[in-house]
């Protein structure tokens, strides 16, 4: 489904973040959510050589696998009136052009009880993305996150940001593949700008 396609039919649209979406949208939204999808897993599968990394050394980043017994949990933020073009605007060129992301549609559920399932648009990398990198034994991915750096800052600091959402809004959830990933990360000698707030609370 393409942005302009979305325009056409939406007045009001709700868009989830499961990355760094969750801490750092940077559209202008009505109001947002915290919960889940169902039929996906999170993974840090997908290269990023630009915010994260560069071309000598790209950087993870999560997306989205299919996984019919799985769930994962982020951010659903409700856009409306001209939020609609604007936000699909930014997010095409933040996700699609420079992240190589695709659209589709899942069902949120939010996390506070007694509220109804929304539809939601989500951006997914999948395994045809050239920057596609795959998987990875646990310690590997935190090696490699631990020597990047892009444009906007450190792998690592993705990867904390990340693990600090989840601990902080879905304290009940253990998402093993990212918590691994984060206790494996001191294992490695971090950079020298690595600031101390990126690195892992151990």
């Amino acid at each position: 489904m393409k942005p302009q396609d979305i325009i056409r039919e939406k007045s009001s649209l709700w868009i989830f973040g499961y990355g760094s979406l969750v801490w750092k949208p940077d559209f202008a939204y009505r109001r947002s959510k915290v919960g889940h999808i169902k039929g996906y897993k999170r993974r840090f599968w997908h290269g990023d050589d630009f915010y994260r990394g560069d071309k000598e050394k790209p950087g993870r980043v999560v997306t989205l696998v299919e996984d019919e017994d799985a769930c994962t949990w982020g951010v659903a933020y409700e856009v409306t009136g001209s939020q609609v073009e604007e936000s699909l605007r930014y997010l095409n060129v933040r996700e699609v052009e420079g992240g190589g992301y695709v659209t589709a549609m899942v069902e949120f559920i939010p996390r506070e009880k007694g509220q109804g399932a929304l539809s939601a648009l989500v951006y997914i990398a999948a395994s045809d993305n050239p920057i596609y990198l795959g998987p990875a034994p646990d310690r590997e991915i935190a090696a490699q996150i631990a020597i990047c750096r892009g444009s906007t800052g450190h792998n690592a600091e993705y990867l904390v940001r990340l693990a600090d959402f989840m601990r902080l809004c879905c304290p009940e959830v253990q998402d093993e593949h990212l918590f691994a990933i984060e206790a494996a990360l001191p294992g490695f000698m971090f950079p020298p700008h690595v600031s101390e707030e990126c690195r892992p609370r151990l």
